[in-house]
């Protein structure tokens, strides 16, 4: 496959998942944001909103630009602003645009279900979703998302532009367990016990679980309460839940093996590695390092993995983009 066509497709799928799971982060900071904080009066209102920027390392950044943090600028930020390359709104136009490029690779279901999210959300008015309600774009892009994953499993063939789209999109999803773990983490290290410390901890936790989707399958796997430990055993250690950090490893792995033929390559070295050594932590382990040492190191292998894929797979499209601008 070309490597544009390549890059187009993988950043098809990277744009998706992030316009779903910066979605799924507005949800998870709404939920916090209705919590008593233990802050001090004049920055609780701001608390959630600040580190949820800082889980995409954007917080220093947003204050430089708009001096203050608050709960309108922040959404506005991340739903509807053309100007933030992460937000709802570039993400879904970014994708339909590389997708526009490679509409011979992809079904025409798949480009025209893009291509409606695009005018959907290009229609939108920050005073219409106010008044609507945050939660109503929240699960519409949600089910957009979702949307777009089932036509592509349902109509584009087992193929090379198949397995790019998913290395994109589980590449992007691997990163977000970290974040939107980082979001509720970020508020402090957990014990020993892995218990929660008071109600605002557990319903804390309990907000992730949700804007997960996987207060269910919790329910289902742990017969105690909702627990620090618990909760991050399953977002990062337990294949059983779609959106975990193992199974985006396990995925990646597999896709990679599958295009090469083997285990030869760097990237899929690179690849094994990370979801071998993900498969055979224990979250006891996880704890005694410290949870922020753990999601700082997997962040850093998996920037990694993506810059081995890009190097592979993509390389050469910078080569000629650097001689066509030489000339």
């Amino acid at each position: 496959m070309l490597c544009r066509t390549a890059n187009d497709l993988y950043w098809v799928s990277r744009h998706m998942e992030r316009a779903e799971n910066t979605a799924r982060l507005v949800d998870l900071a709404l939920r916090i944001a209705m919590l008593p904080e233990r802050y001090d009066r004049g920055k609780a209102q701001a608390a959630p909103w600040r580190r949820a920027l800082d889980a995409l390392g954007a917080g220093n950044d947003y204050l430089e630009a708009h001096g203050a943090i608050e709960a309108d600028g922040v959404l506005r930020h991340l739903l509807l602003s053309p100007d933030n390359p992460s937000s709802i709104h570039s993400c879904l136009h970014a994708a339909r645009e590389n997708a526009r490029a490679q509409r011979v690779a992809i079904t025409a279901e798949m480009y025209e279900d893009l291509n409606t999210s695009w005018l959907d959300i290009r229609r939108r008015t920050w005073g219409g979703v106010r008044s609507d309600g945050i939660s109503n774009i929240v699960e519409w892009v949600k089910s957009r998302s979702a949307s777009f994953r089932g036509v592509t499993i349902g109509t584009l063939g087992r193929g090379e532009a198949y397995q790019f789209l998913q290395l994109g999109a589980f590449i992007e999803r691997a990163e977000w367990a970290i974040r939107l773990l980082d979001v509720v983490g970020s508020d402090g290290e957990i014990d020993e016990s892995g218990e929660a410390r008071d109600a605002v901890d557990y319903f804390q936790w309990s907000a992730l679980l949700q804007s997960q989707s996987a207060f269910e399958t919790y329910r289902r796997l742990y017969r105690e309460s909702v627990t620090p430990r618990s909760v991050t055993d399953l977002m990062l250690l337990r294949d059983v839940n779609p959106r975990s950090l193992q199974t985006c490893l396990n995925t990646l792995h597999d896709v990679l093996r599958s295009m090469t033929g083997g285990e030869s390559l760097e990237v899929v070295r690179l690849a094994g590695a990370l979801s071998a050594q993900s498969r055979y932590a224990r979250i006891d382990d996880v704890i005694a390092r410290g949870l922020e040492p753990h999601l700082q190191d997997a962040m850093a292998r998996l920037i990694d993995l993506g810059q081995a894929i890009h190097d592979q797979f993509m390389v050469s499209l910078d080569a000629g983009q650097a001689q066509s601008q030489a000339a």
